[in-house]
Parts: structure tokens; sequence; C-alpha cells
């Protein structure tokens, strides 16, 4: 890393499996790695690839329960990580400033927290709207605009906004959640614009559908009222609602993750912004292949194994 984070050191792989990850995270950068929404799912997935890569990683959540059970699941499985907590709502202004007030510099920001719910667009009134965006915009907003000054006086940062597929394919039962999500990306490339030359580069990432925590309950209720299994569930609203996925099956948190803790290290040479979907089967590989993820702007391709 250059000016303000030295140059990852040493050659090992954040997951102790993949080539490409031939950068490690140095502690002794002046900032942490900020992983909002870490508590469970993709969130802890990218805040534990950060810790293996050698970051001091914030776990932050709003329930002081489920931040604890994280921490703990953390230095369970990744001995030695180093790792703070942070409890707040970043739903609102005062939350955003309580999490800045704990941690006041960071090297790296991954915006990962977010809420989502099916509703019937006409069902949707304002307070629904502002609550969308209040948590799954302005957060990102009001700590971007606070942490990447500190990134750009010290000439390196990385700042990723996770946003979601569904920005780009609304779903028609989650319209608030979808243009949420877009919204994400055109804050990251005007950021970005914003940062460049400065070292600071800003991503979006696209997950597709994942097995996070929410998504199995969902996929659990839909199984019961339709009266077929979850595993018959998953296939189904893959079928119907997302026909056009190549791996045919619902993605793991930790292969967005290695995505994420990729763009997060010192060596992808791209520009400053990205917009990345999370892909792990290239178009000619079979549906259970390791593949590849590209950019949606095609500017680049990174044969990744997204394990």
């Amino acid at each position: 890393m250059s000016q303000g984070c030295p140059q990852g050191v040493g050659r090992r792989t954040p997951y102790g499996r993949d080539a490409h990850y031939e950068h490690k995270l140095s502690r002794s950068c002046s900032g942490a790695a900020i992983v909002t929404g870490s508590t469970g799912g993709i969130g802890l997935a990218i805040a534990k690839g950060l810790a293996d890569a050698g970051a001091t990683v914030v776990i932050y959540g709003r329930e002081q329960e489920r931040v604890d059970a994280a921490l703990a699941q953390l230095r369970t499985t990744r001995a030695g990580a180093q790792a703070r907590v942070v409890v707040a709502d970043l739903g609102t202004a005062a939350g955003c400033q309580a999490l800045i007030d704990a941690e006041p510099d960071a090297d790296i920001l991954m915006n990962k927290v977010g809420i989502y719910s099916v509703k019937a667009f006409f069902d949707i009134d304002d307070a629904d709207w502002e609550a969308f965006f209040q948590v799954n915009v302005m957060s990102g907003v009001r700590l971007a605009r606070h942490y990447a000054q500190g990134m750009k006086s010290r000439g390196w940062g990385r700042i990723q906004f996770i946003s979601s597929e569904s920005a780009l394919n609304i779903p028609a039962e989650m319209v608030h959640y979808g243009v949420s999500k877009a919204a994400l990306q055109g804050l990251s490339r005007g950021l970005a614009k914003v940062l460049a030359g400065s070292g600071v580069t800003v991503n979006t990432i696209l997950p597709g559908p994942t097995r996070t925590e929410g998504a199995i309950a969902f996929i659990a209720g839909m199984a019961q009222e339709r009266g077929v299994s979850a595993t018959e569930m998953e296939a189904l609203f893959l079928a119907e609602n997302r026909p056009s996925s190549l791996i045919r099956r619902f993605a793991n948190p930790e292969e967005v993750a290695n995505l994420c803790v990729y763009a997060a290290t010192p060596r992808p040479a791209q520009p400053p912004a990205l917009l990345c979907r999370s892909r792990v089967a290239s178009s000619k590989a079979s549906p259970d292949a390791r593949g590849a993820w590209d950019t949606r702007l095609g500017i680049a391709r990174h044969a990744a194994n997204l394990y």
C-alpha cells in the first residue's frame, strides 16, 4: 500500500486456496477495516476474510448480543484475529456519527448494512421508502463522506458498496429494495470520480441470490406454503425468478466475500470504480464449476476461483 499504508507483506492467501490472493493487508495500516452489517451472512464472511488477510476488523451491528456472538465466532475460527466491535443504528445520522466517533479512521470501508422486505408496490408507503433509503443508501453516504477524506489524505483506501443484482433486475415484489440498491451504483460511480487519482478505489459489488440466514428463512417459508422441501424450493425459485443463473444454485457468503476481499487488497490494478457482478461459474462451465467474475462495464476480467 502506498503513502499511508505500507505495501502488503508476505505471499499467503486469505483463504489458503487461491493463488490470486498474493497480497496480505498490513496490520500497520493507520486505520481499520470497517464492515457494516457484519453480524452474519455476507458481512461476517467479509470480516473473516479481511481478518485472514491481516486487517484489523471492526464488526458492526445494531444488537449487542449479535455483535458479541460475531466477534466470538471470528476469534474462534481465526486465531489471532484483531477485531473490535461497535453497536449503533446506521439507519440514523446519530448512529453513523456514533460509529465515526468510535472509529475515526479507516483504510477500508465495506458498506454492507441493508434491509429488505417483500411488499407489493402499491402497499409501499412513504415511511417504507424513507426507511430503506436511510439504511441502504444514506448510511453509505454518511460513512463514505467521512472516511474517504482520511483515505484521500493518506493516499490509499478501499471503499465498497455491497449492492445486489436486484439493482439491475429489480424484483416486482421488492421495488423499494431494488431502487435503493440501484442508488448505490450511482453513489459509487460519483464518488469514484471525486477520488480519481487519489489512490482510493470505489467499487460496487452485486451479489446474486446468496445463502444467508435471511434467504434460508425466506426459502423455508415459501417451501412450506407450496408443500415442497427447501432444496426443491430453491431450485423452483431460481427457475422462476433467476432463469439466467449460470450456476443454478444460491451462492455461499464466502464466495461473495472472496471477491470483496480481493478488491480490497493492494493487488487489483483497476480503474477507480468498477461495477462488479459476482459470478462463480463461466458460461461454459458446469453448474458446480468455479469460474470467473467480470465487471459489468467490461473493463477488466479476472479468474478468481471463488470458493
